[in-house]
């Protein structure tokens, strides 16, 4: 690790490496974030290295107050022949958040990176519905300067009715993107689409880009799905908070 700078609640832990990736476990010590917040994230992988990067536990949007919106904003920089694993576990929406997400990826040509970001609209164990509640998200990865990968996702006002339908989300009460872009991308296609239950897609968007979406019933299912994936993608390196 070259250097670190942290402050605020935010910080980031460093668990002793059991394979080739340095890891890194960012912590929210405000327990979430609300509106008014701004949580940043930036890292860099230099040329050579393997980084994962990955959350103690779920991080919580909560109820915020009118006209103030959360953010929570990551940039992430792959340069030549590195690697960086972006495996943050769920974000779980709560009754009156208002939460914009962004994550920017800059690689280069030979770089991998693999990405999942899982969401959860409310607790389904604790009866939670989600009729007013604020959510976006935007996801932009650029290789060698060219924008590759773009994908927004905007749900406003009753979350619950919006995922009821079945164009939408049938009914589902999480769901995750999952995003692998590396040489060996199309080789992983099928094998990777053989995993998935039958309320998730994957798809190549070019020779060396992967994308998968899931819906699920609620976050278990949706864990329960990603992690033989993961696994596969990370050649068994996923980090020991996903497996608890």
């Amino acid at each position: 690790m070259k250097d670190l700078r942290q402050s605020g609640s935010l910080k980031a832990l460093f668990p002793r490496a059991t394979g080739p990736d340095f890891q890194a476990v960012l912590v929210n010590t405000a327990g979430g974030i609300t509106g008014g917040d701004t949580v940043k994230i930036n890292a860099r992988a230099d040329a050579g290295s393997h980084l994962t990067l990955t959350t103690q536990a779920a991080e919580r949007a909560y109820r915020a107050q009118p006209g103030q919106v959360g953010h929570l904003q990551t940039r992430l920089a792959v340069e030549a022949g590195a690697r960086v694993n972006w495996l943050p576990q769920e974000t779980i929406l709560f009754q009156g958040c208002a939460l914009r997400r962004s994550l920017h990826v800059e690689m280069q040509a030979d770089a991998t990176f693999l990405m999942v970001e899982p969401l959860v609209f409310g607790r389904a164990a604790m009866g939670e519905t989600l009729t007013d509640a604020s959510f976006s998200d935007r996801i932009e990865i650029h290789r060698e300067g060219q924008l590759s990968y773009f994908d927004r996702v905007t749900l406003q006002g009753n979350i619950a009715s919006q995922m009821a339908r079945p164009n939408t989300g049938n009914g589902a009460g999480a769901m995750a993107s999952l995003i692998y872009a590396a040489a060996d991308a199309g080789a992983q296609l099928a094998p990777v689409r053989a995993m998935l239950p039958d309320t998730a897609g994957a798809s190549l968007i070019g020779d060396d880009l992967l994308v998968l979406r899931l819906l699920a019933p609620d976050s278990y299912l949706v864990r329960q799905s990603l992690i033989p994936v993961l696994n596969r993608l990370t050649n068994d390196n996923l980090p020991r908070c996903w497996m608890t």
